[in-house]
């Protein structure tokens, strides 16, 4: 029985060293230039809430990133560090289809905006 115990005790132990290190080593860089961007548009009954994130989840800095809302509207970062989120909100007139972000090094992403689920009894459902 007391085998039994030291066994069971030393398989948890692994799974969650293992668990551990599989969280710890896929939350490390492994590109260079890399960004992610959200997008999210929450569509009330009067108004629309917009906003975009962008996150360097590179190894180095993105230079000279380049946010186009559409319709002429854009804004233009100068830098972004590696790890660094910026929360952006659409000028007034944005199209609310997709966002393209652009940066130094070939970096181009093209991101659809979502919807947030509407629950019943929370605003705007």
């Amino acid at each position: 029985m007391k085998k039994l115990m030291i066994i069971a005790v030393a398989a948890a132990g692994a799974v969650a060293a293992a668990v551990i290190g599989f969280m710890l080593f896929s939350s490390i860089p492994t590109q260079d230039y890399a960004l992610s961007v959200d997008a999210l548009a929450d569509k009330q009954s009067l108004f629309t809430n917009a906003r975009v994130t962008i996150t360097n989840t590179g190894k180095l800095p993105l230079t000279n990133v380049f946010v186009d809302y559409g319709n002429n509207k854009h804004d233009l970062i100068g830098q972004i560090n590696p790890g660094d989120k910026m929360m952006l909100s659409p000028p007034d007139g944005s199209q609310l289809g997709n966002v393209t972000v652009t940066a130094d090094h070939g970096i181009r992403v093209v991101q659809p905006y979502r919807e947030p689920i509407k629950l019943p009894g929370m605003m705007g459902s």
